[in-house]
C-alpha cells in the first residue's frame, strides 16, 4: 500500500468528517445502535473543531494523495487521550488503524499516559487497541435521560466559575492523581459546566453533563456526584447524557431508579500510568 501519514491541514475536514460519519454509522448499523452523529454536517463539525483546536494533535493517512482516515491526540492535560480514530470503511482491515494508532502512540511517548474510549460492540478496535499495549480498565455505558430527584438541602449546585478552578483541580488530582483544568479553561466558554457545594467546599464538579464525548464529572462521594447531576438537570432543564463506569454499582442502580437509559456499551482503556480512582467519576470519551 502506498500510503503516507502526516499531520492534519485545515483543508482536510471535509474529507475527515466525512470518513468520520461513514465509519461511525457503518459500526453502529452493523450492531443496531444509535448513530454518534446525527448527519454528515455535525461530523465535519466535529472534524473541524478538532483540525483547529489547541493542544490537539492530528493526523491522516493518505493513499495515493487521498485520505482514508485519521486519528487524533488530546494532549491539554497530563494524561494524552486518543480519538477519534476512523479509517474509510472500504480501507478497514488494511492495516490503515494500526498505522494512525502507533503513530500517535510514539508522539504520546513522553506523557504519563494515554487512554481512550472503545464501543464495546467493535471487537476489531478492542483487539487492536490491546495488541498495541492497551489495557482494558473500566466497563462503561452512555446514560441519557433527566434526573427525578431534587438537590438535597445540604447541597448547592451551581455553574462553575473562574474561582472554582483549583478546588476542581484539587479535587481531580486526589480522585485520578492529575487534573483536567487546561482542558476545563479552555474549553468553558463552550460547554456548561456546575460545581456540587457541601459545607461551603467543593466535593464535586461535572464538565459538558448534556455532551457524552465531551463530559467529564468527579466527586469525593457517590451522594455528591448523584446531587450534581440533579442539579444540574434541575438548572437546565436538559437531559444529562453521560457516559458511566458500571462498577460504581450505587451510582449505576440510582441512574437507572431514576428513569436513565443505557444507550449503549463502551470501555476504558489505557497504556502506561493508571491510578484506580479514588473517589466517584464519570470519563469523557478519551478517559
Amino acid at each position: 500500500m502506498n500510503m503516507n501519514i502526516r499531520p492534519v491541514a485545515p483543508a482536510d475536514s471535509e474529507s475527515i468528517g466525512q470518513i468520520l460519519y461513514n465509519a461511525f454509522c457503518g459500526i453502529a448499523d452493523r450492531h443496531n445502535f444509535r448513530h454518534d452523529f446525527p448527519s454528515a454536517e455535525a461530523a465535519v463539525q466535529m472534524a473541524r473543531m478538532l483540525s483547529n483546536s489547541q493542544g490537539v494533535y492530528g493526523i491522516v493517512a493518505e493513499e495515493n494523495g487521498k485520505i482514508v482516515g485519521s486519528n487524533f491526540l488530546w494532549e491539554q492535560n497530563e494524561i494524552a487521550g486518543v480519538g477519534p480514530i476512523t479509517i474509510d470503511p472500504e480501507k478497514q482491515s488494511s492495516g490503515v488503524g494500526r498505522r494512525l494508532m502507533q503513530a500517535v502512540i510514539e508522539r504520546g511517548k513522553g506523557t504519563r499516559g494515554i487512554r481512550l474510549v472503545q464501543d464495546a460492540f467493535n471487537t476489531a478496535s478492542m483487539s487492536l487497541y490491546a495488541s498495541l499495549g492497551f489495557d482494558v480498565k473500566e466497563p462503561l455505558v452512555i446514560m441519557e435521560g433527566k434526573i427525578k430527584d431534587e438537590v438535597p438541602e445540604n447541597f448547592e449546585v451551581r455553574p462553575l466559575g473562574e474561582k472554582d478552578f483549583a478546588a476542581c483541580a484539587e479535587l481531580c488530582r486526589r480522585v485520578h492523581g492529575f487534573d483536567r483544568n487546561n482542558e476545563i479553561e479552555r474549553m468553558i466558554q463552550m460547554f456548561p459546566a456546575f460545581v456540587a457545594v457541601r459545607q461551603n467546599r467543593v466535593v464535586a464538579y461535572v464538565f459538558a453533563p448534556f455532551n457524552w464525548q465531551m463530559n467529564h464529572a468527579v466527586a469525593e462521594t457517590t451522594e455528591d456526584m448523584q446531587a450534581l447531576l440533579a442539579g444540574a438537570g434541575k438548572l437546565t432543564g436538559q437531559p444529562l447524557f453521560f457516559l458511566l463506569p458500571t462498577r460504581q454499582a450505587d451510582l449505576f442502580r440510582w441512574c437507572l431508579s431514576q428513569g436513565l437509559r443505557v444507550v449503549k456499551p463502551m470501555t476504558l482503556m489505557a497504556m502506561n500510568e493508571y491510578q484506580e480512582p479514588r473517589g466517584c467519576y464519570l470519563p469523557s470519551v478519551l478517559y
